[in-house]
């Protein structure tokens, strides 16, 4: 069985993306590594091409600016690195640059992929998530963050990103999968208020034109902490491959945790509450279909 990780990547040391760290903790279970690297405005070419990571292939790309609805040149950047993934490849791991999947996931993941492999109903391989906030102590548990999301697939290239390079889709159809039980770990959040801050504008650049930016991001612009509806203190630890960079960058969280679903209305306390007791999350966007 011959796996292959992908990934894309831009501006990763302005915006600082922990896209080493990614690379590196899903590397053990991969024979090979592709990387789709955009155009940059820093060093992120260089800092990549120094890193010492064997069988890392990065492909220069420059992104289509223009493709702002539904941050679909995610999508276009992540399908250049699925692309290059060579036709002997099995299974293709994805990790977007603020993901890590934990090292005791390893052996559960690879078992999974094992065992499917000859089971051509199943397409990807879904994992659960955890979304840090604000520091590496918190992370968020509401409905406003997404569950699950596809993380493996086949390496079949009638598969594509889709939108905005959450998911995947065959045409319009969604990929049949099956779980895995095993959680990736998205550090996104996981910044300073001055780092959210700079993320939100530049990641809604890919969304929205300049009005739009101007109106909702002003140059006085902070970020609230207090969007997360609801923090649960991590008690696990951190993957390995994260270490250094937790030590380098501490982080504490700008917020009371109790403060920090201030803003939810009488409607999403209400779903909130049934999905507490229940575990169904009414009107879950799911972007995939759950086999048997």
């Amino acid at each position: 069985m011959k796996v292959s990780g992908f990934s894309f990547i831009r501006n990763s040391v302005q915006n600082d993306y922990p896209i080493k760290e990614a690379i590196l903790s899903i590397m053990p279970l991969c024979q090979d590594f592709y990387l789709a690297v955009g155009k940059s405005e820093d060093q992120t070419l260089e800092t990549l091409k120094a890193l010492d990571i064997p069988n890392l292939h990065i492909i220069e790309t420059v992104w289509d600016d223009t493709l702002r609805e539904n941050g679909n040149v995610f999508a276009e950047e992540t399908n250049k690195a699925f692309d290059a993934i060579p036709a002997d490849t099995d299974w293709a791991f994805y990790i977007q640059g603020d993901e890590c999947l934990h090292e005791k996931y390893l052996p559960i993941v690879k078992s999974a992929m094992e065992d499917h492999l000859k089971n051509p109903m199943v397409e990807g391989l879904l994992f659960n998530y955890l979304h840090f906030y604000g520091s590496y102590d918190y992370y968020g548990q509401s409905r406003r963050w997404y569950r699950n999301e596809i993380r493996i697939v086949r390496n079949n290239k009638t598969i594509r990103s889709y939108r905005d390079a959450q998911g995947f889709r065959i045409q319009d159809r969604k990929l049949q999968v099956k779980k895995v039980n095993a959680w990736i770990y998205h550090y996104g959040w996981a910044q300073s208020q001055m780092g959210l801050t700079n993320k939100l504008r530049n990641f809604n650049q890919y969304y929205h034109d300049e009005e739009w930016l101007k109106e909702h991001l002003p140059e006085d612009f902070t970020f609230d902490y207090s969007n997360a509806d609801r923090l649960v203190r991590f008690t696990d630890t951190h993957p390995f491959v994260m270490k250094n960079r937790m030590e380098n960058r501490g982080l504490e969280l700008k917020i009371e945790p109790e403060k920090a679903g201030k803003n939810m209305d009488l409607r999403r306390r209400l779903l909130q509450w049934f999905e507490d007791l229940t575990g169904i999350r009414i009107g879950e966007y799911k972007n995939y279909t759950l086999l048997k």
